[in-house]
């Protein structure tokens, strides 16, 4: 396991997306002693970034002096244990001996050189394709979900976020803080975590509460309650069999296992969910990769749960019977830790590697989502070998037949009740109100609204369960 990152504010200085990529490579190898592991690698995966890069692991290979390599590009919507699963899968049956998996951001670096009004040049590619391209099997998102920005993930985590804490019966004053302080836990955390990217401490109120440094985004999601992608990160993980590695002498201390993988790629859309606040195969996908594991999720000695937002957290430790008040995480979670899009589970996989090995009889799991909750995986890790290879399965058949669906109708000219809805923010204030509805014949739709005096009451008030009037042209009324 490799990373790579930190802040350089002169932009022009600072390392591009394809650099920080290799750098993670190259760590990965001396993380492992050995630096033959890449010399003997066949097959680099990199998932779909914010950069340009045509064919990401062909420059990576170059940069690193790897030679002829399988190269896959995944793209977003394609869940990054999937891709481990994948590389496993291939290395169990004999077909690859050495796998490479590495993703990485330079978004802090864009983010400074448009603050210095400069521009920074990132590597072109001329002729360069991937060997392979993995692609969701259906559109990630919806025209409706595009049309009322539930595409943007802080708006489609906050309506989540609200329908879930309308199911707890919380009041939006308990909720904040609660959120506040299961936030404030991962912030303790990260202060820990040599590779975090922002290590100041904050309190629970400062988390939760906004002010200048911290407008709300989404109603109820402030800044600092949301996962941070502008960071310059990258991580990378090797794969081999034991016998490769033993052959070419890496300490068994370096070693660490993948006991399970699982991963359901059964994708609904938020607003045909009919349960909004519950997400089946997080807990389909997470209690069968313990049970291939052979332990119980009770079992589980060190947890990291996907933290792009609260919702995420607290949707997955419900469906995997979790305690929140618990260790959730080793790295501090996405808006400490840094949420670098489409990777940060190869961040994570490093520091849990680094608790395992401080614990070697001891079980880590780190999970992955892709969208908003759309697809889910789980990794069940340890240093001490489980006596069989890796389990890996795909439950998204189970996961289609548990799945609650609601037809989602474009609009509606009729009453209807609130099963979600958010808020959206400016630097000026409340921009747009969203809301999930129920429709009196079983369908649902989404509607917006931008009156001020309406979305003043959506946010002062439970707004989840409240009767409003839709109208044909996609708004809504009290």
């Amino acid at each position: 396991m490799g990373v790579a990152g930190g802040r350089i504010d002169d932009a022009a200085t600072g390392p591009e997306a394809a650099e920080l990529m290799a750098l993670a490579v190259e760590r990965a190898a001396e993380d492992a002693g050995s630096r033959t592991l890449l010399e003997r690698a066949q097959w680099l995966a990199v998932p779909r970034g914010m950069w340009s890069y045509t064919d990401p692991g062909r420059l990576i290979a170059r940069r690193t002096g790897l030679g002829e390599v399988h190269t896959v590009l995944a793209e977003v919507g394609i869940l990054q244990q999937a891709l481990i699963n994948r590389a496993c899968s291939l290395v169990a049956a004999g077909e690859l001996e050495v796998a490479v998996i590495v993703g990485g951001e330079a978004r802090y670096r864009e983010q400074q050189a448009r603050i210095a009004g400069i521009e920074v040049v990132e590597s072109t590619q001329r002729g360069d394709l991937p060997d392979e391209v993995l692609r969701p099997e259906q559109p990630l998102v919806t025209d409706v979900e595009l049309a009322t920005q539930l595409v943007s993930p802080v708006v489609g985590y906050a309506t989540l976020e609200n329908a879930l804490r309308y199911a707890n019966g919380n009041s939006l004053e308990a909720h904040r803080r609660e959120m506040g302080q299961l936030w404030e836990r991962f912030n303790r955390v990260a202060l820990g975590n040599a590779h975090a990217w922002n290590r100041e401490r904050y309190s629970a109120e400062e988390i939760a509460e906004p002010g200048p440094g911290n407008r709300l985004l989404a109603f109820p999601y402030t800044k600092l309650l949301t996962s941070q992608w502008n960071v310059d990160q990258a991580g990378a993980l090797i794969i081999s069999s034991a016998g490769t590695a033993a052959g070419l002498g890496i300490p068994r201390d370096r070693l660490v296992f993948l006991r399970s993988g699982t991963e359901s790629n059964h994708m609904v859309p938020v607003p045909s969910r009919r349960e909004l606040h519950r997400c089946p195969g997080a807990q389909i996908a997470g209690r069968r990769a313990a049970e291939l594991a052979g332990i119980r999720i009770d079992d589980i000695d060190h947890l990291e749960l996907y933290s792009c937002f609260p919702a995420a957290v607290q949707i997955y430790a419900r469906e995997l019977g979790i305690a929140l008040e618990g260790p959730l995480t080793v790295t501090g979670g996405m808006t400490f830790a840094g949420g670098p899009l489409n990777n940060f589970v190869f961040q994570a996989m490093a520091e849990m590697a680094r608790v395992l090995r401080g614990d070697p009889r001891s079980v880590g799991l780190v999970s992955s989502v892709s969208v908003t909750l759309t697809k889910q995986g789980f990794g069940i890790w340890s240093c001490t070998p489980s006596g069989h290879v890796a389990a890996v399965a795909d439950v998204s058949a189970e996961v289609e037949q548990r799945t609650a669906v609601a037809e989602v109708v474009p609009n509606s000219d009729s009453w209807g009740t609130v099963a979600g809805y958010t808020v959206t923010y400016d630097r000026d204030g409340p921009e747009l109100g969203v809301v999930v509805a129920d429709l009196p014949d079983g369908t649902r739709t989404v509607a917006t609204t931008t009156a001020p005096g309406l979305m003043a009451d959506m946010v002062d008030r439970e707004f989840c369960g409240e009767k409003v009037r839709l109208l044909p042209d996609g708004t809504f009324s009290a």
